[in-house]
């Protein structure tokens, strides 16, 4: 499969089967994580596997929906504010778009393997800091992971042209 056939594949996948991610699927997608680059190797990231179900009831307090119980697990997304690299001339810190990049290639590793993501940025923090205690850690997104449903709904991809946001110089 081509890397436009993989984007193409890739979709929100909001609808699992309870069959459970087995351990080369999650091991094959969590290399490809960490092989992922971020700004000057700071690697500001963490990535914490959710699979219990005392665990799964804590995410749920932080984003309950009922297409987000389906997936069999998830993976809760973190960055270390302190370790990530910051750009002198401005003061931009990086981690967000670090841990952005890391988490793409979560889900094109999982759509690579036939199996689904969807990017959660829609939860809430507060309720989300039992995941990291420590203050310098900040949770970015959480993604389930799992075998899509048959009957999974997948929204109709909106993409705009290439001349509205390719320009040339």
């Amino acid at each position: 499969m081509s890397f436009l056939e993989l984007t193409e594949k890739r979709f929100s996948a909001r609808k699992y089967t309870d069959e459970p991610v087995s351990e080369a699927d999650l091991n094959y997608v969590l290399e490809c994580v960490r092989l992922a680059p971020s700004a000057v190797n700071r690697q500001p990231w963490r990535f914490v596997v959710v699979e219990s179900e005392a665990a799964k009831q804590s995410l749920w307090e932080a984003y309950d929906r009922e297409w987000f119980r389906s997936a069999p697990l998830a993976i809760v997304c973190l960055q270390h504010k302190g370790e990530c690299w910051t750009r002198a001339a401005d003061g931009k810190p990086h981690g967000d778009i670090d841990v952005a990049i890391a988490v793409e290639h979560l889900c094109l590793a999982a759509a690579e393997r036939g199996l689904g993501t969807c990017w959660i940025c829609n939860f809430d923090p507060e309720k989300m800091k039992n995941f990291c205690e420590d203050p310098a850690w900040e949770v970015v997104a959480i993604v389930p992971l799992g075998h899509i449903a048959p009957d999974c709904p997948r929204a109709e991809r909106k993409r705009k042209a290439l001349e509205e946001i390719v320009e040339r110089r």
